[in-house]
């Protein structure tokens, strides 16, 4: 008889990002998504780490969606010797086909950055985790599946199926069958009840054991129709409108920018929002919006959105010149700019140009994990840290929620109760610790407490025929404390307290005052 498989938990554990799950199961090591860790600086430097595994002693590959935090480290698993094949859906190859090597590109030139910095203040530099030819690479490893077509693995009865997620073009959750006779499902990202682009998620009922995402399980999001979603744009844009102003979106280039881009034409085509410039200053957006166009027929609006790529006012800006040139325009504008969480990309630049001017608004559009700069705009500072230099904000922040491809509590909630039933267990991953005790509550009435398990990262579990059997809580060498995963850290501690620093001198009455304040610092360090 086929021993018990056994889960572990490296990524999207206790956090929102780096998803990553490797099962154990008839003689066959299979990793589920392989993705990028952001948020805080200690969960980022973990991408630079040694995976928690060998990667040449793993067998395949699947991969729910293409977002980086889901799929980013592919590229760094086959570099460091993962020779297997990679399934996904046909949308999501291709969509990985253009995001892996932008990610890559991304990073050579962050560290490209990074070393001239090191190198004025002597310090030694550093490599990239991957570059874009790795990336390039990895895509040859690529095998397209699907939805609903059986696959198998092995000669042992391990099988998996696509099933639609939802979320983004291409999203899957994944159904496992073990020779061992254990039924899994892996959630991957689930969609909300209404998406411009997407159908409502599927998958079929009964299991032993369901990993369910709960980025929003403690959220009530306000139900959002279409025209309510309209009308919610509608407000905001109209409210940052100026004459020589700009709105700034931070977006995820893929999906989210394209939903945008559609309600926002809507609406102008519509005389309800003043015809202006629409720039899309991110190449990956400009690259993903052809995968989108090429599968267009397999989406919900695909129509509505090819029309507002061809839209006279909008602008895709592929050069680093076209870019910078939006700084010298005048005139309302808008601009939807990579990445979401204001981590890397062209937004920041917008932000360095913009957050310091009233005319300006950013709106934020989708999650912002902790410690990422979105989430500090979010959260209200007054001033920020942008590449070194020191940002005071007298724009606008504002939020709009409508826009996220997050199933919320209820929405997650209702998508775990059309699985039931449930017989071993339940695993809450994919969240930050109020938004898994959110949606634990609510779940609790259906699936009853005994079943739901929130794992640690790196925690493994043995999925036996009646509930989970935690083998280990984390490696013996941790890779981070667990406990700190998906929380700001000292990094972040570090920025606040420089920021409250100067604002402390600026505010002091004279130099007197501030050599005081400097003073106790001082004495305050000895003493430490």
């Amino acid at each position: 008889m086929a021993s018990d498989p056994i889960l572990h938990f490296h990524g999207a554990a206790g956090t929102v990002t780096g998803s990553c799950f490797l099962l154990e199961a008839d003689g066959l090591r299979v990793v589920v998504d392989c993705g990028m860790f952001q948020g805080s600086k200690t969960e980022k430097e973990l991408n630079y780490r040694p995976f928690a595994f060998a990667p040449g002693e793993i067998d395949a590959l699947i991969l729910t969606h293409a977002h980086i935090d889901h799929s980013g480290l592919i590229p760094k698993l086959c570099k460091d010797g993962f020779v297997g094949p990679i399934y996904a859906t046909p949308a999501t190859v291709d969509l990985a086909a253009v995001m892996l090597p932008d990610s890559g590109h991304i990073q050579e030139m962050e560290v490209e950055h990074l070393n001239r910095r090191n190198r004025t203040r002597g310090r030694e530099g550093v490599e990239p985790i991957y570059t874009a030819a790795d990336a390039t690479a990895a895509i040859t490893q690529f095998h397209d599946i699907p939805l609903r077509e059986w696959q198998t693995l092995g000669t042992s009865g391990f099988r998996f199926r696509f099933w639609n997620a939802g979320h983004l073009l291409g999203s899957a959750s994944v159904e496992v069958e073990t020779g061992s006779g254990r039924r899994l499902l892996f959630s991957g990202d689930i969609g909300p009840a209404y998406k411009l682009l997407q159908p409502d998620p599927e998958a079929p009922s009964g299991w032993d054991y369901i990993l369910c995402e709960s980025t929003y399980g403690d959220r009530d999001r306000e139900d959002a129709t279409d025209e309510a979603r309209l009308n919610l744009l509608k407000a905001e844009v109209r409210a940052a409108t100026r004459p020589d102003g700009a709105l700034l979106i931070p977006s995820f280039a893929v999906e989210r920018t394209q939903e945008l881009l559609a309600d926002l034409v809507a609406l102008m085509e519509r005389g309800e929002i003043e015809t202006c410039p629409i720039l899309i200053d991110s190449p990956l957006a400009s690259r993903a919006s052809r995968v989108f166009q090429k599968h267009a027929r397999e989406m919900d609006n695909g129509a509505l959105l090819t029309r507002a790529m061809r839209a006279r006012n909008v602008r895709f800006t592929e050069t680093v010149e076209q870019s910078k040139a939006i700084d010298a325009m005048h005139g309302f504008h808008i601009v939807i700019a990579a990445s979401g969480m204001c981590e890397a990309g062209r937004i920041r630049h917008r932000l360095k140009n913009w957050l310091w001017r009233e005319e300006g608004t950013v709106l934020l559009v989708g999650f912002q994990a902790a410690g990422t700069l979105g989430r500090i705009l979010e959260e209200g500072a007054s001033t920020v840290r942008i590449q070194g230099e020191e940002i005071a904000v007298r724009a606008r922040i504002r939020k709009l929620d409508v826009y996220s491809g997050h199933a919320d509590g209820p929405d997650l909630a209702r998508w775990v109760q059309q699985r039931l039933p449930v017989k071993a267990g339940l695993f809450l991953v994919h969240g930050e610790e109020g938004s898994i005790a959110g949606l634990r509550a609510r779940l609790e009435p259906l699936v009853g407490a005994e079943k739901l398990h929130a794992p640690l990262l790196d925690a493994a579990y043995r999925l036996a025929a009646d509930g989970p059997v935690l083998v280990s809580e984390a490696m013996e060498k941790p890779r981070i404390d667990p406990v700190s995963a998906g929380k700001p850290d000292w990094h972040n501690e570090t920025q606040t307290f420089l920021l409250d620093l100067n604002e402390a001198l600026a505010h002091a009455g004279d130099a007197r005052a501030r050599r005081v304040i400097l003073r106790r610092l001082k004495r305050a360090l000895e003493e430490g």
